[in-house]
């Protein structure tokens, strides 16, 4: 069964004689700020979680620099593996009409729920909390830009990318998929309807930027 709301509940515990919110008591990855737009400058919660690997300021500025604006300014956008949710409360903040999330750690959906609140952006987007090739079918695009980052695994990456292609109307003819992998793995040229346009090497970090066919 898929998980998907946008009203997540929020999880407390009692804590020296008060309940607390489980996102204030939990440790976390340093804050990162959104970089521009209307938004710039705001402070978003990290990662949770010790494994997660968020997107570095330094990718996500290189990454809107990259892409031309009416790419998403007033489109729609999809924000996959989510973590944070800071690559689509970029987009939001510098023009996205709509970004759609998804991210399978139920604690990270909450911060990202957080985020979108603090960030002024609650009402143009949703949170949907699972797996995202079970997700997939169920999103209603077609998007102008999509963008994951993904647990370094190079199968997981592909298949998705893969599936992101197979999705019929997913994305629109034109648009950008955008993938964030590891140096050290190597992704196809082409994925069915997608096609390699560019790359770009950040440390041990690639962007890959494919566009649909």
């Amino acid at each position: 069964m898929i998980e998907v709301t946008t009203e997540l509940p929020k999880i407390r515990f009692w804590n020296a004689g008060k309940y607390v919110d489980v996102l204030d008591i939990m440790p976390s990855k340093a804050s990162m700020r959104v970089i521009g737009g209307t938004a710039k400058g705001r402070r978003i919660r990290g990662t949770l979680s010790p494994k997660a690997r968020p997107t570095t300021e330094r990718v996500r500025s290189a990454i809107f620099n990259i892409l031309d604006p009416y790419e998403f300014i007033d489109q729609k956008v999809l924000d996959l593996f989510a973590g944070s949710g800071s690559l689509g409360i970029e987009a939001l903040s510098q023009g996205a009409a709509w970004v759609d999330f998804v991210e399978i750690d139920s604690n990270q959906c909450q911060v990202i729920q957080s985020n979108l609140e603090d960030t002024g952006f609650k009402d143009k987007a949703y949170v949907r909390c699972g797996d995202v090739k079970r997700v997939l079918p169920h999103l209603n695009g077609p998007y102008s830009l999509v963008m994951l980052d993904p647990p370094y695994r190079l199968e997981t990456t592909a298949n998705v990318i893969q599936s992101i292609s197979d999705s019929e109307g997913l994305v629109e003819v034109g648009g950008t998929v955008i993938v964030g992998h590891s140096r050290h793995s190597e992704l196809a040229e082409t994925y069915g309807s997608l096609s390699l346009e560019s790359h770009r090497r950040y440390g041990d970090n690639l962007v890959e930027f494919y566009s649909k066919r």
